[in-house]
């Protein structure tokens, strides 16, 4: 069962920007940030309006310093 549709190439990017991001936090860290995204993507509001994939919120600007590391 899956909370939003997504593809293969999004839940790879999703995975990809946890560990970026919060590799040095361990999985608890990856797992919150991991939810941010999937919460950005499933909110219907204002800051988040036309959000509404992985990849999408993954590529907000200025948003996710992950998107500039190595790792991601």
């Amino acid at each position: 069962m899956s909370i939003i549709k997504h593809t293969d190439k999004e839940r790879d990017l999703l995975a990809r920007i946890m560990r970026a991001k919060d590799v040095g936090e361990g999985n608890l860290g990856m797992l919150m940030d991991g939810n941010v995204v999937i919460n950005r993507a499933l909110a219907n509001c204002l800051t988040f309006k036309n959000i509404t994939t992985i990849s999408y919120a993954i590529y907000q600007p200025n948003q996710f310093s992950g998107t500039s590391s190595s790792l991601f």
